[in-house]
């Protein structure tokens, strides 16, 4: 637990020597087989500002090391969302959620690898290379938070922060065996994120407890005047939460799409639930065979707008000056991109076409719009509503990454809270072969606090929190 952990820092139970020390042995054993990194931090700089931080612990993260996915802005510290476009950028100033950490105590370890610009469901699109899952290096660690998640299943750190457009926490939570919080839409800052889809992503936690990743999530959270999406709320905590007789509602139309393995483990989860005095009745959400092409239309629509500011002229990869501005944008942008990414904008910017702008776009924002309506009906009668995380195990590396429509199918069970705007969490469910396997739950709007609270007990009755990969 990270309380423990600063306390032992504080107290000098803990050398602060050891644990840097500890940190990087860590990474000197085990980055190199999963490659969770993109930049790694001095050692001796991150030893410095863990001294100075303790020196002066004015925070509830004094001293702690964080890894942060390289989508968000690090003063001084390359940012580059994983991709040839953005290989040498240094950010002048930090995002909102790093001064938040900052002014707790938190220091930066590292920033880790992605997904190019966050587009893909199991990092493999990372202009840098793959990440490999630790708990099977032959799999992926789903995505687009691969490298956050991996670096905390190895156990190289206990918080990290992802990005979630449409399941990128949680699938990488799911993967890792650990936690991961997509937050309700607009209760964490997106100033700094560097930005994919403007409407449907957010920061948020990832830590390998519940308890770790509620702390985090209430340090990044709140509104913030440079970010005009944020909004100002009382957080919710709720003093005192049980299992029994929370209605728990199973959405039995993404169930049915998952994987025989996954449904298995799922099942089993829920009776031990309904043992502890659960409700859990089966609901159909309703418009389920639209969410994904709905939450890929749009997504890809805002990715289009998004990227046209990386043009190979004002920043970014700029190899080519044809003195033609139409050819040197071309070609820097054809040679700076990565496949996936070229084809979202591509198809993004075909969708917000004349003629195709309300045959396909307004279309799928009226089924974003029925669907956050049934996501919401469902919420007035039950406390949460439930799902496996991901429809399918672990896939190996190069399984679908080659295959577009796979790999977006992967993100059948994560988009809906995306479209609806709702707080959703994946924590461990349990293991298939050894192959980790999530339980995603979603709540109201601005139940944030409550869904963690949950997770928390759910936590202690499967007893799957503290994981850790057996890598070496």
């Amino acid at each position: 637990m990270i309380t423990k952990l600063v306390e032992d820092l504080l107290n000098k139970n803990l050398d602060i020597d050891e644990y840097v020390e500890r940190t990087y042995e860590r990474i000197e054993k085990i980055e190199k087989k999963i490659k969770a990194f993109i930049t790694i931090r001095d050692k001796e700089e991150v030893k410095r500002e863990v001294r100075e931080k303790l020196k002066n612990p004015k925070g509830k993260l004094s001293g702690i090391l964080i890894a942060i996915k390289d989508n968000i802005s690090t003063k001084g510290i390359r940012t580059t969302c994983a991709s040839r476009m953005l290989e040498d950028y240094v950010p002048p100033y930090d995002a909102t959620v790093i001064e938040k950490l900052k002014q707790e105590g938190a220091v930066i370890l590292g920033k880790t690898n992605m997904d190019e610009f966050a587009m893909g469901s199991t990092t493999e699109t990372s202009y840098f290379g793959p990440t490999r899952n630790p708990w099977d290096l032959e799999r992926t660690p789903g995505g687009s938070s691969g490298g956050s998640g991996a670096a905390l299943a190895a156990g190289i750190v206990d918080i990290a922060l992802g990005s979630d457009t449409g399941g990128s926490i949680r699938a990488p939570a799911a993967y890792n065996a650990v936690f991961g919080l997509k937050p309700s839409y607009g209760t964490v800052s997106r100033f700094g994120l560097v930005a994919y889809a403007n409407s449907l992503e957010q920061i948020g936690p990832m830590a390998k407890n519940a308890e770790d990743l509620a702390l985090l999530y209430s340090i990044i959270s709140g509104d913030d005047p440079k970010d005009a999406t944020t909004i100002h709320f009382e957080p919710q905590v709720p003093e005192k939460v049980e299992l029994k007789d929370v209605k728990i509602a199973v959405l039995k139309d993404i169930v049915e799409a998952s994987d025989k393995p996954v449904v298995s483990i799922f099942n089993s989860t829920l009776d031990k639930l309904s043992s502890e005095g659960a409700i859990i009745k089966e609901v159909n959400l309703g418009y389920a065979e639209y969410a994904l092409p709905a939450y890929y239309i749009i997504a890809m629509s805002e990715a289009s707008s998004n990227l046209a500011r990386f043009d190979g002229v004002r920043y970014g990869y700029s190899k080519y000056y044809e003195g033609n501005w139409r050819e040197t944008f071309a070609k820097n942008r054809g040679e700076g991109f990565g496949i996936e990414v070229k084809r979202r904008i591509l198809l993004g910017s075909f969708i917000l076409s004349a003629g195709y702008y309300e045959e396909f776009y307004i279309k799928a924002l009226k089924i974003r719009r029925l669907i956050k309506d049934n996501v919401d009906n469902i919420l007035k009668e039950f406390d949460l509503i439930a799902s496996p995380t991901m429809p399918i195990l672990p896939p190996k590396i190069g399984e679908v990454v080659e295959d577009p429509i796979k790999m977006y199918a992967m993100d059948l069970n994560t988009v809906i809270a995306n479209l609806a705007g709702v707080p959703a969490l994946s924590q461990p469910a349990g293991f298939y072969n050894n192959l980790p396997i999530g339980l995603q739950l979603m709540g109201r709007y601005l139940s944030d606090y409550y869904i963690m609270a949950i997770s928390a007990k759910i936590e202690k009755v499967l007893n799957l929190y503290d994981l850790t990969a057996p890598i070496s």
